[in-house]
């Protein structure tokens, strides 16, 4: 099974999407299961993980909503107030869905390079593993370090870093977003997804060859077991198509062994969230 790991649904409207600026009009407009279900097929995709766009806990309960219509959203990445003195409540209530596999914060729009440690969001990862959730990691590169404080607190915590951490790759730019990034890869419970690239390069003059040198980093510093692929549709279309971008990962697995692009298409998303037939 294919999985493709990261994509978002929503209903537009400028309001809870303000993120959307000039030259994202594509993105303004409904983006929803039916539209991305074309799009699978053509490039064989099995089933897909959808994660949070707004930081509302009403998204997440749509979501769940969606997974139960779409029995291709193997798996749900939803928001939760983790800084709440309500989380536990609002962990039992979502966590008795069972294709919500994780949660996930908009931690690179915070204006602290350090969010990740306060007090009152620390103690809400800390939860997490009681209700059996991952946790996506949203960062720029500058939030390496700090994720690998956060990644050491809680060992037993599965983290998954989006996006590669979102590298310079317009500029070509690889220092300190890969020494950093070996070292976020050091800790056994971080894995990494390969997707978001796409719109961090040239989005009108973007080469396949422009990522080579970030996926060295990633499958050297995470290794087979540890790499998922997702492709963040909608959001990649600002780049490209989605099968021109899923392209991009799967020549690059092609070098691998049969059994190794089974484990990084696929097995290693449906191991770590813990997805459902």
């Amino acid at each position: 099974m294919r999985i493709d790991t990261h994509q978002h649904y929503w209903r537009y409207n400028p309001h809870d999407y303000g993120w959307m600026l000039p030259g994202m009009e594509i993105l303004k407009k409904d983006h929803l299961p039916v539209d991305l279900l074309p799009l699978l097929k053509e490039v064989g995709i099995d089933g897909t993980v959808a994660v949070q766009a707004r930081q509302t806990l009403e998204e997440t309960r749509w979501l769940l909503d969606l997974a139960d219509q779409y029995p291709f959203i193997k798996g749900v990445v939803g928001w939760v107030d983790l800084r709440s003195p309500e989380l536990h409540e609002q962990l039992e209530r979502f966590s008795s869905h069972p294709k919500l596999c994780g949660v996930r914060h908009v931690v690179h729009d915070e204006p602290d390079d350090r969010f990740m440690l306060r007090e009152d969001f620390v103690r809400g990862i800390g939860m997490l593993a009681d209700f059996g959730l991952t946790y996506d990691l949203l960062l720029f590169p500058q939030h390496l370090p700090v994720a690998c404080e956060l990644a050491g607190l809680f060992p037993e915590q599965p983290f998954v870093l989006d996006h590669i951490s979102k590298p310079l790759i317009k500029d070509g730019v690889l220092e300190p977003w890969a020494t950093d990034l070996r070292r976020l890869a050091a800790f056994p419970n971080v894995t990494c997804k390969v997707s978001g690239m796409v719109t961090e390069a040239d989005w009108q003059a973007w080469k396949p060859e422009d990522f080579a040198p970030y996926l060295d980093v990633v499958f050297e510093a995470f290794g087979i077991q540890r790499v998922m692929i997702g492709s963040d549709w909608p959001v990649c279309t600002v780049a490209g198509t989605y099968p021109q971008v899923m392209q991009v990962a799967l020549d690059y697995v092609a070098q691998l062994s049969e059994a190794e692009q089974a484990d990084v298409l696929g097995n290693n998303a449906i191991r770590f969230y813990g997805l459902l037939d």
